[in-house]
């Protein structure tokens, strides 16, 4: 079965950065769409950022466009996210997930979730 694995959570001051990385061992991860979400506590979940297909198309919602990078290494199996300049609001756990399937909507229909990783920002 696929399974997301996250890492690289943690606690940081504000303006400071994290890298997250999302392995999914045993598959050719760019068959799949993988996004990043988070969710804060009494949040609903938020797409944050996508890397979908052999050619690496990139999406990002507006609001952290500006401050967070996903990437994919191939050969690892991986999928990151680098958070930049974070701020208290960043505060979430934050999921990996991947589809196989099309989807019309970059942010929508995945079918394999991991079990998501925590981020804590403090001033």
């Amino acid at each position: 079965e696929v399974q997301p694995v996250e890492s690289g959570g943690g606690s940081v001051q504000t303006g400071g950065s994290l890298r997250l990385s999302c392995k999914i061992a045993g598959y050719t991860i760019s068959r799949f769409c993988v996004a990043w979400f988070r969710q804060a506590p009494g949040k609903e979940r938020e797409a944050l950022a996508a890397v979908c297909s052999q050619e690496e198309n990139l999406y990002y919602a507006d609001s952290v466009r500006d401050r967070f990078t996903i990437s994919r290494n191939n050969y690892q199996g991986t999928v990151y996210l680098q958070l930049n300049n974070l701020k208290f609001e960043d505060t979430a756990v934050y999921y990996c997930a991947a589809r196989a399937k099309f989807a019309r909507d970059w942010y929508a229909n995945y079918d394999y979730w991991g079990q998501g990783t925590q981020v804590t920002v403090s001033s």
